[in-house]
């Protein structure tokens, strides 16, 4: 059993708590940790933890690894020091809002030779899991281009002064909050962007975030790319890959479907599961040795790097190579 600490109470850290809190036999939270753990009592009370400060669960020889679920530019220090305590660290997605940090984080968890993973719940949903089974086989031939797409109305409840409406805090809109989950997977099925041309802007939110975000990319591999992600329109997650025999299309968890040449489109049937759940007993079995987490440390850098290229683009105006 892993012993875990949370550090952020909000509303995704609550959901991945409660994926596991007494239902997994591999991963159990022990106890959370905020700057202000008096405002958290009722996130203690809900789950049974004790609410304390981070220099306190860093020091508690009970905890093995903590799960850092707050806002994106405090993931740096918290993993460092995490890291240092000799726990293991899982970080909620993006690892960190600039390469330089990123690579700041996996030195730290190198060095004090302790597990890294990242938080990217749709590599583990059933049709996504499916669907890279299905390219593997080359069952939609060689691939050409992919398209991703995650999009909702959540910008419109952004409220002034809360970090998830800073600019700073999510560059490229919604980009940090969504859209990377997309990016993330595209570059599981492609491997590695290589450069980036970007739009994003601010249309319609009354906070300082753009709304419209959209970039053409293209991979190492030869695979051309468009990813966008939205904060002020219908919910929409869609991930479609085209291939020299076919298509392959995910909308939703268990939502695939196929068309290969001369063929109609056919749904695939799948089963649902608990992917925050699944992702977390990944962690476990990773700490403990056993298959190696899904998502690599490279994988995560070049979703950052692309990232940080798409603000550039977006204010250059120009294709904007990847440096890593």
């Amino acid at each position: 059993m892993l012993n875990i600490a949370v550090f952020g109470s909000g509303k995704w850290a609550d959901r991945l708590v409660g994926s596991v809190q007494g239902k997994s036999e591999k991963i159990a939270f022990k106890a959370a940790a905020s700057r202000n753990p008096d405002r958290h009592v009722d996130f203690g009370e809900k789950y049974g933890i004790a609410i304390r400060n981070y220099h306190e669960v860093l020091a508690d020889p009970a905890i093995d690894a903590v799960l850092i679920a707050t806002a994106h530019s405090s993931h740096r220090d918290l993993a460092v020091m995490a890291a240092e305590a000799g726990k293991h660290v899982f970080i909620e997605k993006p690892l960190a809002l600039t390469v330089a940090d990123a690579e700041r984080i996996i030195a730290a968890c190198d060095k004090a030779k302790v597990r890294l993973a990242h938080g990217f719940n749709r590599r583990f949903a059933p049709a996504y899991l499916e669907m890279v089974r299905r390219l593997h086989a080359s069952e939609i031939g060689e691939m050409l281009h992919l398209e991703g797409q995650f999009s909702g109305p959540s910008g419109y409840a952004l409220k002034p002064g809360t970090w998830r409406a800073e600019r700073a805090e999510c560059p490229a809109g919604a980009m940090t909050a969504r859209g990377i989950h997309a990016l993330d997977a595209m570059i599981s099925m492609a491997g590695p962007v290589k450069s980036v041309f970007c739009y994003s802007e601010r249309r319609v939110l009354d906070v300082d975030i753009d709304d419209v975000t959209s970039a053409l990319l293209r991979f190492d591999s030869g695979v051309t790319g468009y990813l966008a992600s939205h904060h002020a329109t219908g919910e929409i997650w869609r991930l479609q890959a085209y291939g020299t025999r076919g298509w392959l299309e995910m909308r939703g968890d268990t939502d695939l479907v196929i068309c290969k040449l001369g063929n109609d489109p056919e749904r695939i049937p799948l089963v649902g599961t608990d992917k925050e759940r699944a992702e977390l007993e990944a962690f476990a079995d990773f700490v403990a040795g056993g298959r190696a987490y899904p998502v690599t440390n490279q994988q995560a850098l070049n979703g950052i790097a692309v990232v940080e290229a798409m603000i550039s683009s977006a204010q250059s105006g120009r294709d904007t190579a990847i440096h890593q």
